[in-house]
């Protein structure tokens, strides 16, 4: 019991070490002898501590050339690139299905919520805010824990991807009083119990969310063509030579 509480010990040390970036990605650990001198035990403790690294995913052992550190998992996942249009349609699959589910569980004050969350847009009173809590209640309503942190984490998406949050706010300040319409359709299923029809509302509100952002994307696309064609027709105009301006 001794030993194994040793072994782990170690496997904490290393990786405390890995994680305040004294041992960074990519980088070849210590050979095993200056482990074993530094944390005072054997080499087997070493040995096993390694194999723990290795299952855990912190570290790679090649054979003949040493123990490597791998890439944190969590850092991984910071660097997968995500689009407006890939978050809005995991978004459409998992707030349907969950507004569905909801339609069967949701209780009286979790309706008398969701219809504050409606005043409070109606007033324009933090309107972003109101529009995140109507989607989390319904959420929460499903009384699944799993679809609960889905969402949950798309929505940190929403809001930590600079990206993404840019493209929302372009289309989101436009269309506030489509925006409440289509709550309102959903609350409206609802309160009807009629799981098809809050699905349905609920992808009708996505899929406005999703043509916006490619009317919003050709915009712009559109835009760059015409800077960048005012700025080809001033390289090659004539006017320059005719005046004997520079322009």
């Amino acid at each position: 019991m001794k030993s194994k509480r040793m072994f782990w010990s170690i496997v904490d040390k290393i990786e405390s070490r890995i994680d305040s970036g004294e041992f960074t990605p990519g980088s070849r650990l210590p050979p095993e002898r200056e482990f074993v001198e530094t944390y005072n035990v054997s080499r087997p403790t070493i040995r096993e501590a390694i194999i723990a690294l290795e299952v855990r995913g912190r570290v790679e052992v090649k054979s003949g050339s040493g123990v490597y550190v791998l890439e944190n998992a969590e850092d991984k996942e910071a660097n997968v690139v995500i689009s407006a249009f890939e978050l809005t349609q995991a978004r459409a699959l998992f707030e349907g299905e969950a507004a569905a589910l909801a339609a069967f569980n949701i209780t009286d004050e979790q309706l008398t919520a969701l219809d504050q969350t409606m005043i409070q847009m109606e007033l324009g009173q933090d309107v972003e805010q109101a529009d995140r809590d109507f989607h989390l209640i319904i959420s929460k309503a499903t009384k699944n824990n799993a679809i609960l942190n889905s969402i949950q984490n798309l929505w940190k998406i929403r809001t930590t991807n600079s990206e993404v949050a840019e493209a929302y706010k372009d289309i989101c300040s436009q269309s506030n009083q489509k925006r409440l319409e289509e709550h309102r359709e959903i609350l409206n299923a609802l309160k009807e119990r009629d799981a098809g029809a809050a699905r349905t509302a609920m992808h009708k509100h996505f899929q406005r969310l999703i043509n916006a952002l490619f009317e919003a994307s050709e915009a712009k696309a559109l835009e760059q063509i015409k800077k960048q064609t005012t700025k080809t027709r001033g390289l090659y105009s004539l006017d320059h030579v005719v005046t004997g301006r520079v322009n």
